[in-house]
């Protein structure tokens, strides 16, 4: 005797893995966040794509598809990475959004354009800053680099007035 329910039963079945899964050619909120943690620290650092790829071993394409998460870090490519931008693990989870953690919000912010570019606009990870920053270490004398580092205070705090 077959059972009725059975067709049922796989619908079901069926809608729950449609719920874990983000749709085909759409990348993992948490492997966009990986790769933009990757793309800051690259580039703080002041390394091209083509560099930090001779040095993991790769093609600065796949870097680039790291870097948008279109592909994802395995955890031994995690790990080289952490050793050649001297950064602990963390480094690349941190800041991440808590709605990403679970299966059902990745696939809804994953289907979410404004979510993607709101992570993009992120000032810390902007060309100028990084671009700032750089300079900023390049001053040799410890003494200069404070007195600059106090007068870009005190015109933030101005500016805020």
């Amino acid at each position: 005797m077959k059972n009725p329910s059975s067709p049922q039963k796989t619908k079901t079945r069926d809608r729950q893995k449609s719920k874990r899964r983000l749709p085909p050619g759409v990348p993992n909120p948490v492997d966009i966040h990986v790769g933009s943690r990757v793309r800051l620290r690259r580039t703080l650092l002041g390394l091209s794509q083509e560099k930090l790829g001779d040095a993991v071993g790769l093609t600065f394409q796949q870097i680039q598809k790291y870097e948008r998460g279109a592909n994802r870090i395995g955890a031994s490519r995690l790990f080289q990475l952490c050793n050649i931008l001297d950064v602990p693990i963390t480094f690349f989870f941190d800041e991440m959004p808590g709605g990403l953690k679970t299966a059902e919000a990745q696939v809804v912010r994953g289907l979410q354009e404004q979510e993607q570019k709101t992570l993009q606009l992120d000032p810390l990870a902007r060309r100028e800053t990084l671009e700032l920053v750089r300079a900023y270490y390049k001053i040799a004398d410890p003494k200069v680099r404070r007195r600059l580092f106090e007068l870009t205070k005190s015109l933030a705090g101005s500016a805020a007035d």
